[in-house]
């Protein structure tokens, strides 16, 4: 294993219009945080990163399957995009057995809420936090609903930042409409990556806005502007039981913003698999962790947004995104588990500056409390 108990965090300048980065959100599970330091950016950072994630597991033989291709793939972190074991309340314990059981006991599995467990219908997520504990040094905020980290540490290559945008807990249905404390908390920690000097930015959130499948975008177009207006360099989501990863999408002249539901070629930055770094996003879902898998929809409005697709009427194929970040390439694949042939792969490079300006226009004019 590469590094596990070496991660912790450089803060960036999280101030946004006057507002902390470090907005208290409240605690759904045991909390790891660290005091705001003075952003220090990294002299010649080295190196890479691997992570995986993948959402929507359950305990079948294609979960354990999925489990061992993450130990097989010898992540520093995996991140699981909730909807965890699809069980009973009470039988988390249990559930993580069967995960460890299979990755290791080392390797850092960090959580996100699905809602599948954020209101305890199967299973309570401060139940598992418990016995999947964040592991990572330097996280800030509140595991596992929000909080973000870098990686690794001393020199770290990627911010992680996790939310939990329309996921209902005990205290209500968090949103993260433009104005609120969690959207002033997403964008700081962006920007606060941005001030560091991170070269990449990954943003993970249980349900996914654009789509092929079954749900509609339960995480609101004020999110998604601000994710792609940021030009986050990649998304990650479960929720929709498949795997779909867009085309590079930006705003810009002809797409001032991402119209939910229908489909603007000006949005698309790049068709290709070779993507320059800071042109846009990449969206991907990774809802392949064993649960039953979908149909996508060919003839959705959306569809064209999407590079590739592997759904239950699509090369129906379990497994997780797999990928590598270096200073000036952040590489991403489909691992492939059990099921279909499915494979995907593309690359986001960059030269010169480490980091991509985010429009002055779009930081001037955002709202925030």
């Amino acid at each position: 294993m590469r590094g596990r108990t070496g991660m912790s965090l450089l803060l960036g300048v999280l101030l946004l219009s006057g507002v902390a980065a470090c907005v208290a959100v409240p605690a759904v599970g045991p909390t790891a945080g660290a005091a705001p330091t003075s952003p220090t950016t990294p002299t010649a950072p080295a190196g890479e990163l691997r992570f995986t994630a993948a959402g929507d597991y359950g305990a079948t033989d294609d979960t354990g399957s999925v489990l061992e291709t993450i130990r097989a793939s010898d992540p520093d972190v995996h991140f699981a995009l909730g909807d965890l074991s699809y069980g009973r309340p009470g039988e988390e314990d249990q559930w993580c057995r069967f995960v460890t059981d299979r990755v290791g006991p080392d390797l850092p599995f960090q959580l996100l809420p699905g809602n599948h467990e954020s209101d305890g219908s199967n299973g309570a997520i401060a139940a598992f936090a418990e016995c999947l504990p964040n592991r990572l040094p330097g996280l800030v905020g509140s595991y596992p609903g929000q909080y973000y980290v870098d990686l690794p540490q001393g020199a770290p290559l990627v911010r992680f930042v996790m939310i939990s945008p329309a996921i209902t807990f005990p205290d209500g249905t968090w949103t993260y409409t433009a104005g609120s404390d969690r959207f002033a908390w997403t964008a700081a920690a962006i920007d606060g990556a941005r001030s560091a000097g991170v070269p990449w930015v990954v943003v993970g959130m249980h349900k996914p806005c654009l789509s092929t499948g079954v749900h509609s975008c339960d995480v609101g177009p004020d999110l998604l502007h601000l994710l792609v207006s940021e030009r986050v360099d990649l998304v990650i989501s479960g929720h929709e039981h498949m795997y779909e990863r867009t085309r590079q999408l930006d705003e810009g002249p002809g797409c001032p913003r991402i119209t939910i539901g229908s489909f603007t070629p000006a949005c698309v930055a790049d068709a290709d698999d070779a993507l320059v770094a800071g042109a846009g996003t990449v969206f991907v879902t990774v809802g392949t962790g064993g649960t039953a898998l979908r149909s996508t929809r060919r003839a959705d409005a959306e569809a064209p947004y999407f590079a590739a697709v592997s759904a239950a009427n699509a090369d129906p194929t379990h497994g997780v995104l797999d990928a590598r970040a270096t200073p000036t390439e952040l590489r991403l694949s489909f691992r492939r588990a059990t099921g279909g042939t499915f494979t995907d792969a593309v690359a986001i490079t960059r030269s010169g500056a480490p980091w991509a300006l985010v429009p002055a226009d779009f930081v001037a004019g955002r709202t925030v409390p």
